[in-house]
């Protein structure tokens, strides 16, 4: 676990903000490009994430709108940071929805866990993307059919998303 302090700026090339993590602490997370990590900051917000190359050995972690929003972050601001790998299997939390689905199909959990991990967790996340349990099955069951109908090795978003 690594604690620091450093600020939150403003990127200009997105719209959105991120939080600056030198190169010194990039250096002690032992960070090698694809481990994902447990944010928290001042102590209350927390949030699993991943960290972006930022040159000179320097990273950054990404703000959006909901964290800014919900820890009443400000760009400038000065803030306590605490990161700890993660060592869940997919970088996010699965929801029961998903768990289900794979226990029932063991050909749609197979070609899911052949994925990048990238693909993996933008599955995840468009399935918690709602808070209605229908609506998770109705895209968890839509996903996974779409997955098993692409070529292996051909697995577009556009393809995972087709209705």
């Amino acid at each position: 676990m690594l604690s620091f302090k450093t600020k939150i700026f403003k990127l200009q090339h997105l719209a959105g903000h991120y939080i600056d993590i030198p190169a010194s602490v990039v250096k002690k997370a032992g960070w090698t490009g694809n481990q994902r990590f447990i944010c928290t900051i001042n102590k209350g917000l927390t949030w699993k994430c991943g960290l972006v190359s930022h040159g000179a050995g320097k990273a950054y972690i990404l703000l959006n709108k909901k964290l800014m929003q919900s820890g009443k972050l400000n760009v400038g601001q000065e803030i306590n940071v605490v990161l700890k790998k993660d060592a869940s299997k997919y970088g996010m939390d699965v929801p029961v929805e998903l768990k289900e689905l794979f226990a029932q199909d063991h050909i749609g959990k197979e070609r899911f866990d052949g994925l990048v991990p990238g693909k993996r967790r933008y599955i995840i996340y468009y399935i918690n993307q709602v808070k209605s349990a229908d609506l998770r099955i109705e895209r968890a069951v839509r996903l996974i059919a779409n997955l098993k109908k692409l070529p292996v090795g051909k697995e577009s978003f556009k393809g995972l998303l087709a209705k």
